[in-house]
């Protein structure tokens, strides 16, 4: 295959590594503001007022990062000492550094699934009830797009039984829906049904829409206060937030809408890896997942030829799409990742 000339980085690592357009870059500089501890950020207010609509929630509080709108809002339905059920792979385990049992003493119980999305019936069959000898299960947890799935979509059936089952046995349900905006472009399900399903939500704000930083958790009725003393005694409170906030509106009011383009440019790439000879997992939203022999080795010579994906294990390669990259840019990058994958020493 013929040297590739790459003109600028392709950063294909996760959807998170956008920059604010102008147009963005001008709402956040006119951003009206005020403190938002005191609840007198008009920005900050609209912006929670508009996502828990959206949802259907009474309420929602902005929040720095998704990882922390994750762990308030299973905190406020969990306690120490007691039981999360949720997937092997749910990135609550996967990837937030341990934070339910480091700083709640939340004890999570995990089961297997395919693409990360839970069977009811394998899940009906993982709750306790507890007892004095035994730990009981207080709520479920699942996450709608799956990051380790590949960006697996539930299919909102499914996710209606979830809720049901947990109604049946009074637990509550988390929904980790960072990247709820790609369920929603992929499967054209409303948001307020998504937001029916659970008790508390996480939505994010820096992935797919394209914001510089932030997430919301959308609240039950008559937890604002207790979830916004946890916000502070985690150090999530900020001052002038709006900041933070008008970008955050920006990117709800303009991108969620092209999302199916990062869909079809992630669909783009798959197709193209695998009419190259490699294994890839067929995407449904906006991560590729790909097989390779050494992982790291190859992520390492992509990057050295002005791509960058993530290794995701071992022998896992994961490439997602994003507002900050073209059609152009994503048949560049696959005709790299390709070419390094069928070089790779495995390979002869």
């Amino acid at each position: 295959m013929a040297t590739l000339s790459i003109q600028h980085p392709i950063d294909l690592r996760s959807d998170t590594v956008t920059k604010p357009s102008p147009p963005m870059r001008e709402a956040i500089a006119a951003a009206q503001v005020g403190d938002d501890q005191y609840g007198e950020d008009p920005t900050v207010r609209r912006l929670e007022e508009d996502v828990a609509a959206r949802f259907g929630f009474g309420d929602a509080m902005f929040v720095p990062t998704g990882i922390m709108a994750n762990h308030i809002g299973i905190r406020l339905q969990v306690g120490p000492g007691e039981e999360l059920i949720c997937d092997a792979d749910a990135h609550i385990v996967a990837h937030e550094n341990g934070g339910l049992a480091a700083h709640a003493g939340i004890q999570t119980r995990t089961l297997p699934s395919v693409r990360g999305l839970l069977d009811p019936a394998g899940l009906a069959a993982m709750i306790r009830v507890g007892d004095r000898y035994t730990v009981g299960t207080r709520a479920l947890e699942v996450e709608n797009t799956h990051n380790r799935g590949g960006g697996a979509v539930y299919p909102i059936e499914t996710l209606r039984e979830i809720r049901a089952l947990a109604d049946s046995f009074g637990l509550g349900l988390h929904l980790d829906g960072a990247r709820i905006w790609n369920a929603h472009a992929a499967t054209g399900v409303p948001l307020r049904e998504y937001g029916a399903i659970a008790h508390t939500m996480a939505v994010c704000m820096s992935k797919g829409l394209g914001a510089p930083a932030g997430s919301l958790v959308l609240l039950p009725p008559g937890r604002s206060e207790q979830a916004r003393s946890l916000r502070r005694r985690l150090g999530g409170s900020m001052r002038q937030a709006g900041i933070l906030a008008a970008g955050a509106q920006y990117a709800l009011d303009h991108n969620l809408e092209r999302l199916s383009q990062d869909h079809e440019n992630a669909a783009r790439i798959a197709a193209a890896l695998r009419s190259a000879g490699a294994s890839v997992r067929d995407p449904e939203t906006n991560i590729v997942l790909v097989d390779a022999d050494d992982a790291p080795a190859v992520a390492k010579e992509c990057f050295a030829k002005g791509v960058r994906i993530s290794a995701f294990g071992p022998k896992l390669l994961r490439i997602v799409t994003h507002l900050d990259v073209s059609a152009q840019d994503c048949d560049t990058a696959a005709d790299v990742v390709s070419s390094v994958l069928m070089q790779s020493p495995e390979r002869g």
